[in-house]
């Protein structure tokens, strides 16, 4: 293909697409750049493998530390593992592109994005996503595109397109919107305790920006000459729907709405009638019949049929009769209970959400500037994270055996989005130095774990005492949408979301929206149905965040007596390198004298943790003494640490001596200094002076019995 260069003027900066220049062999390729910010994104399509029945789609992100001018550390100098950023940022790819493939290609589909050069002002993330969107055009993949994505930020009153670092960090919203020409396919906020209606004005705003980006991406397909690859409906057999459809609706109507059966009888009831009035069916039929020949030619076809008829079925009954599978109506949420406390107090804090057979039991660490999370190496303005929440999923907590491996995107993807929700209402470091961590273990999964966590989360915060501005709570909204007919469900469970739409979370406080994520197994959903999902999410949120606090209506007053005792301080950053000592001997000695933690910033301030007050006190207190200023007069406890024929030498502080002449002992005339003193005596001193080259000069002459009483009680 020739170079082709497209800019597109985008509220008053350049978006760049340059096509042709690179990574020739990829089945699209396209550089997107703005400002000095450069992804490339490619898309490759290869034969599919045999026997998959799904669309097998890999998004990759990837970091090079060389687009921001930088060489990696460690032994290999060179990029390890994708950290947390490039993982939650090929999910932010992922989630908006994957709708709109047909559910019928089967296809190896692979998408990477490289961020090759980046500045300070332009993130990589959005321009990635629309990057996609080209790469899949160019590459003639069949695709509901072409799609696009922009930021919003708000500062002040005014809604920014595609902010920078600096105006993201300064505002109260950060919201990614992705969209194509049906619709918005997937939202990503985070925000201040933004309002219902200004978090809807900022997705309508984002939507009308991508309506450029999509026609941008139109022109330049057709000056390129390249068909967009409109998907047609693939032609099934229908022989094997309707046998199944004959045989089992009734019945399969029936189970739907028995609302007390649970999940697991639910599932076993379904399974019994497939196996019974499907499979043992067949099994019987002679083997020139056309139901068999269909199902041994391919053996997922029950499987997928009878999935196919209970989603058609579950999703008449809440269209036609406004009835879940549960019982509930379509704005009800499921039953809570919430519990706070329930682990020893060895843990910081815990809080047990439970609503309907979804729980998630989590707990709280507050630890020390030292355990914040150092995110320098990632490609992006942060320098650590005070605020850390891992989320688990365990395969008990569906039923199921398999495997336990190390997080995977779902579970780094959970555990961003409920640290996003309780980050507007943490205390700030100068009123609550702790670092803290929360990790959720989800016990038992029937859908929305993520925002249960964020529940579970606000109630072992609370639990631990620390001082939220406000409790936060969460809900995740459904949709049913058959041609003109939507229903928006409140507090999904599994089956709603496994057979539904949409699965739209919302997490905030009594004041506004905290958090919000969206994720479309549709084409595009108008702003009007968005809207609505909002606002029908706000009173769940408060009714679950009102059951919550009837296990803690505020955060402890007193915290857990295993949590670390935070003391600060600030000394002089010139004075950084006397507390820390040669080889970190002087330091070392506090921390083993005291057992306290002790973490010192580069601007001199000086955070002090141990589980006991007292001992906190004690470091902080050598920790001033070492960094004091030394006074002639000023009266001291130090300890004989050497003897000389005229004199000892005393240290009154770590690291710092001085010299008693002998005459300076005591009244009168002293014949050798070892009638006085040994190595080892602490004695009372006063600093007389010092000499021409600042060396100290002490006595233990004129001091009054209350200047020693005073010295030998503030000595650590």
């Amino acid at each position: 293909m020739q170079e082709f260069d497209k800019s597109i003027s985008f509220d008053g900066r350049d978006i760049r697409l340059k096509v042709g220049l690179l990574a020739p062999q990829a089945g699209g390729s396209v550089l997107v750049q703005s400002g000095d910010t450069a992804v490339l994104v490619t898309a490759t399509r290869a034969k599919g493998r045999e026997g998959i029945d799904f669309l097998p789609l890999t998004v990759d992100y990837e970091e090079r530390q060389y687009a921001a001018g930088r060489i990696p550390g460690g032994f290999f100098r060179r990029e390890g593992r994708p950290g947390e950023k490039a993982t939650l940022t090929s999910r932010l790819i992922d989630r908006p592109i994957r709708p709109l493939f047909p559910n019928w290609l089967r296809d190896d589909i692979q998408i990477v994005a490289t961020t090759l050069s980046m500045d300070e002002d332009v993130p990589p993330d959005v321009l990635a996503v629309t990057g996609a969107s080209v790469a899949v055009l160019l590459a003639e993949i069949p695709f509901y595109g072409p799609m696009a994505a922009v930021r919003v930020g708000l500062v002040g009153d005014d809604f920014i397109l595609n902010p920078t670092y600096r105006e993201i960090k300064k505002g109260d919203l950060d919201v990614v919107v992705a969209g194509s020409p049906d619709g918005i396919v997937m939202v990503e906020a985070g925000a201040n305790q933004l309002p219902e209606q200004d978090m809807i004005e900022a997705i309508d705003f984002a939507y009308e920006a991508i309506q450029e980006l999509i026609q941008a991406q139109r022109e330049l397909i057709k000056e390129l000459e390249i068909e967009i690859v409109t998907p047609q409906p693939l032609e099934e057999d229908e022989s094997v729907n309707a046998f199944i459809s004959d045989r089992v609706t009734e019945d399969i109507k029936q189970i739907l709405s028995q609302y007390d059966l649970d999940k697991k009888s639910r599932d076993e009831a379904l399974d019994e009638i497939k196996k019974t009035k499907i499979e043992d069916v067949i099994a019987e039929l002679p083997e020139d019949d056309p139901i068999a020949v269909a199902t041994a030619e391919d053996s997922k076809a029950v499987g997928k049929a009878f999935k196919s008829l209970t989603k058609k079925l579950m999703r008449n009954q809440i269209l036609e009769e406004g009835i879940r599978v549960d019982g509930r109506k379509l704005d009800q949420v499921r039953p809570i209970s919430s519990r706070v406390g329930v682990l020893p107090n060895r843990v910081h804090g815990s809080g047990l959400f439970r609503r309907g057979l979804t729980q998630v039991l989590s707990i709280a660490t507050l630890g020390t500037s030292g355990d914040a999370q150092d995110t320098r190496d990632d490609l992006n303005i942060q320098d650590e994270k005070r605020y850390l929440h891992h989320y688990n999923f365990p395969p008990y907590s569906v039923g199921e055996t398999r495997p336990m491996r190390s997080p995977g995107r779902r579970e780094i993807g959970h555990g961003a989005l409920a640290e996003r929700a309780l980050i507007p209402v943490l205390p700030s470091t100068e009123d609550f130095p702790y670092v803290l961590r929360v990790v959720s273990e989800v016990l038992s999964s029937n859908g929305s774990t993520s925002m249960g966590s964020v529940c579970g989360s606000t109630l072992s915060l609370m639990d631990a005492g620390v001082p939220l501005a406000k409790p936060v709570s969460g809900a995740a909204m459904g949709l049913i949408k058959e041609g003109e007919e939507i229903r928006i469900l409140t507090d999904i469970q599994g089956i709603e979301d496994f057979l539904g739409d949409m699965d739209f979370k919302v997490a905030g406080t009594d004041k506004g929206i905290t958090a919000l994520q969206m994720d479309m197994k549709i084409t595009g959903l108008s702003m009007e149905v968005i809207s609505k999902a909002i606002q029908q999410a706000l009173p769940a949120r408060i009714y679950i965040l009102e059951e919550m606090l009837k296990a803690i209506a505020e955060p402890r007053e007193e915290l857990s007596p295993y949590a670390p005792r935070l003391l600060t301080m600030n000394i002089d950053p010139d004075l950084i390198g006397m507390v820390i000592g040669p080889s970190g001997k002087t330091i070392k000695a506090i921390t083993e004298q005291t057992g306290a933690k002790i973490d010192i910033e580069d601007d001199g301030k000086v955070i002090i943790a141990a589980v006991e007050a007292e001992k906190a006190d004690m470091a902080r207190k050598m920790v001033y003494n070492i960094t004091r200023k030394l006074n002639e007069g000023d009266v001291y406890l130090g300890k004989v640490t050497r003897i000389i024929d005229i004199g000892a030498f005393v240290e009154i502080l770590p690291g710092k001596e001085g010299m008693i002449h002998i005459s300076q002992l005591a009244e009168g005339r002293v014949g050798k200094v070892d009638d006085e003193v040994a190595v080892g005596d602490e004695i009372v001193v006063k600093i007389r002076g010092f000499d021409q080259k600042n060396r100290l000069n002490l006595t233990r002459l004129g001091i009054h019995p209350d200047e020693a009483a005073e010295a030998r009680a503030s000595a650590v």
